[in-house]
């Protein structure tokens, strides 16, 4: 048996963790640079608010709702995460984290104290929410396809209270029957359109439909979703999170920037997330892309990008930072007001395998960037990091309704005041 345990509105919920005030409430929370609505609480969520929507074009709605705003919090979220995946782990034997969100269960031989998995996921639920305050949806299936389609019911069909078992041919029939193709693990909108013309609506008749037909109209991966629906297990979790090809940092600028050191530091940042996400999964990098641009919106828009080679390939924040150091006059031009840079990795290999030349001259230093990830882990991102990171802070993002750091930052750690 499967299970996937998943936060509800989880940015949202997030930011009613530390402040009770706004339990209550409709609360959303905005992308990079306040610029859209990314997380939309279940109370927000009755008022029609569009998720993924420009923030500009339903400001006035929000307001006139009493909407509480809030700027992504993402060293608040990141926090929290690490705290419900960890309670989330003492209900079994082998847990998958898939996302900030989102971690799968697998039963492989473990027996719950509770025999019933529908009393089982409701202890999971209030023991999440004893301790991390956050309220997830549980669902459970003898595949992860069909865990995941548990988990909607769970969360987003009538006639569930956040748990949904999928253990029989009548409780996989009745969800499948209710659940809109699209909302099938691996489909989405795009492929939902293509199914629809061959009168493919629901997740049952997907289910239905011959695999090896699917197989050559479509592709192996959706025939694999149509076993899945079956209760044919053929994922593992090699295939539900595969090492990624290709890491990009990108972010856009609060304000306009012509300040070659603020462009400059972004740039520096970017590669040291790239780099830090590289030794996450063990990669090295042979080469990088750095670009930096001006807003499309500008009279003349200017965009300029170098590839860097390395020869050997690293994941060395330090080597990293010097390559864009030395890339830099090469992308920036005075009297451009850029609006947006970043750095991506490219032509990834992993570390375990790679085989140097016999006289290359070592850059990489794996003991110091494993010191430094470690540091970091324990003490909040950022904590540690080249000074080339630091030199100007003018190029950070607009966060406007930013709520506290309460977790990662010692002055915003939560106070209690008695009154004897």
């Amino acid at each position: 048996m499967y299970a996937l345990v998943d936060a509800v509105a989880f940015y949202a919920s997030a930011e009613k963790v530390f402040d009770p005030a706004i339990r209550s409430k409709p609360v959303v929370v905005l992308t990079n640079n306040d610029g859209c609505v990314c997380a939309v609480c279940p109370i927000a969520r009755k008022l029609n608010i569009p998720k993924f929507g420009p923030y500009f074009k339903v400001k006035q709605l929000l307001e006139q709702n009493n909407v509480v705003v809030r700027s992504s919090n993402y060293e608040l979220y990141a926090n929290l995460s690490d705290r419900m995946m960890s309670v989330i782990g003492r209900f079994c034997d082998i847990q998958h984290v898939y996302s900030i969100d989102e971690s799968f269960l697998h039963f492989n031989g473990y027996q719950p104290l509770i025999n019933d998995w529908q009393a089982y996921g409701q202890l999971i639920r209030r023991t999440v929410w004893r301790e991390t305050k956050l309220p997830v949806g549980v669902g459970f299936g003898p595949t992860p396809t069909l865990a995941k389609a548990a988990n909607h019911a769970a969360k987003k069909l009538t006639g569930f209270n956040g748990v949904a078992v999928i253990d029989d041919e009548v409780s996989r029939r009745t969800i499948l029957q209710r659940m809109h193709c699209q909302d099938v693990w691996g489909v989405g909108k795009r492929l939902a359109k293509k199914l629809a013309l061959m009168d493919i609506h629901t997740a049952w008749q997907l289910a239905e439909q011959s695999p090896k037909t699917i197989r050559r109209q479509f592709s192996v991966v959706l025939e694999r979703t149509i076993n899945e629906l079956n209760g044919i297990t053929c994922l593992n979790w090699d295939d539900v999170r595969q090492d990624k090809q290709a890491i990009f940092s990108t972010r856009s600028f609060g304000k306009r920037l012509c300040d070659p050191d603020a462009v400059k530091t972004a740039l520096i940042n970017h590669a040291s997330v790239v780099a830090q996400k590289l030794r996450a999964q063990q990669s090295l990098t042979h080469r990088i892309y750095i670009f930096a641009a001006s807003s499309s919106h500008e009279h003349a828009f200017y965009k300029k990008s170098v590839m860097h080679q390395f020869d050997p390939p690293t994941n060395d924040t330090r080597v990293m930072a010097n390559a864009v150091s030395k890339s830099f006059e090469q992308i920036y031009q005075p009297g451009i007001r850029f609006y947006k840079c970043g750095v991506g990795a490219l032509e990834l290999s992993p570390q375990q395998f790679q085989q140097h030349h016999l006289f290359d001259k070592q850059t990489d230093n794996p003991q110091l960037m494993s010191c430094l990830d470690a540091i970091n882990h324990r003490f909040g991102k950022g904590m540690l990091s080249v000074a080339s990171s630091q030199l100007n802070e003018r190029w950070h993002m607009n966060r406007a309704f930013l709520s506290p750091q309460y977790t990662t930052r010692w002055r915003d750690i939560p106070k209690i005041k008695c009154d004897l």
